[in-house]
């Protein structure tokens, strides 16, 4: 395994991007459609924050090449990079990611996805690739425990995945934060991480709560009193978080797409919020100032 430096800029103070040679250590079926790359670097120590993110390139996979040719030939572009959010986090001695599958759904996607589908069911232990890393706004201020001592995740399908990076540091690190984590999802067995959450609320039962948010099971109540029926809005936030003023949010999850846009634009009408839009009104309608609100979107 070896690395290579991409870009620096040292006196500007901004992280050093490099291209890491990585081999898959472990792969982890987190539920039906998402799965946990657990990668071998060769690096004791890898310099990143919690909630960065790394890039992967398909065209380095030969079983995707006839796809990429295609797609781009359609899009008349290159095709990008994918950017992966980290679920491990810097005192872990692992690098991993999570990757949910994106679908194809007629009259709603643009075009098929492209690499997730081959990492979350088709990467065997063993495989290797080259990953580039690690950047991303989406991570704590230096000065957090300053700001407040209260931090709230607010996530839907994969927004976890950077929250959960954030919150295993931060407890790790013994930092003097105490945490609410609100997730949303549509059933039971689409939640990614339930077991580590739950983990983590019993190991730290005074610095951790745990909600879940499901917008289509019939009776969400059985998982425990810790479980929501529907989607997250203000009334629900207003219930779960005390003192909302004082609090740090974090928010990730689906938002509104290009593709939704154009769809819309096409259409004459507004594109209809997502997950992140839905949730960022309901912190505005709460009074919650913009500069305590953290926010990440996919999609």
């Amino acid at each position: 395994m070896g690395s290579e430096d991409c870009t620096s800029d040292e006196k500007s103070g901004r992280k050093r991007i490099k291209k890491l040679e990585v081999m898959v250590a472990d792969v982890i079926q987190e539920t039906h459609d998402s799965t946990t790359l657990v990668f071998f670097t060769g690096n004791d120590r890898l310099d990143y924050k919690p909630g960065h993110f790394l890039t992967i390139d398909p065209h380095q996979f030969s079983a995707l090449e006839r796809f990429t040719a295609y797609l781009e030939d359609t899009k008349e572009r290159k095709e990008t990079a994918r950017a992966y959010s980290l679920y491990s986090a810097p005192h872990e001695r692992y690098l991993a990611i999570t990757v949910k599958e994106e679908r194809y759904v007629s009259g709603s996607t643009e075009y098929p996805p492209l690499l997730s589908p081959l990492l979350v069911r088709r990467t065997p232990v063993g495989a290797r690739m080259v990953v580039t890393g690690f950047t991303g706004p989406y991570t704590l201020p230096d000065d957090i425990e300053e700001r407040t001592d209260h931090l709230v995740h607010i996530c839907a399908g994969s927004g976890s995945v950077p929250n959960l990076s954030i919150l295993k540091h931060c407890l790790e690190t013994g930092m003097n934060l105490r945490h609410t984590f609100i997730y949303g999802n549509k059933l039971w067995e689409d939640v990614i991480f339930a077991d580590k959450l739950a983990e983590l609320q019993g190991a730290h039962p005074d610095n951790l709560e745990v909600f879940h948010s499901l917008t289509r099971e019939e009776d969400p109540g059985r998982y425990g009193d810790n479980v929501r029926s529907g989607r997250i809005n203000e009334s629900m936030i207003r219930e779960l978080v005390n003192d909302p003023g004082a609090a740090e949010f974090f928010v990730c999850g689906p938002g509104i797409t290009k593709w939704d846009k154009k769809r819309a634009k096409a259409e004459g009408e507004d594109p209809r919020p997502r997950f992140l839009e839905s949730a960022l009104e309901a912190l505005s309608a709460m009074g919650i100032d913009k500069k305590k609100v953290h926010n990440e979107s996919y999609g």
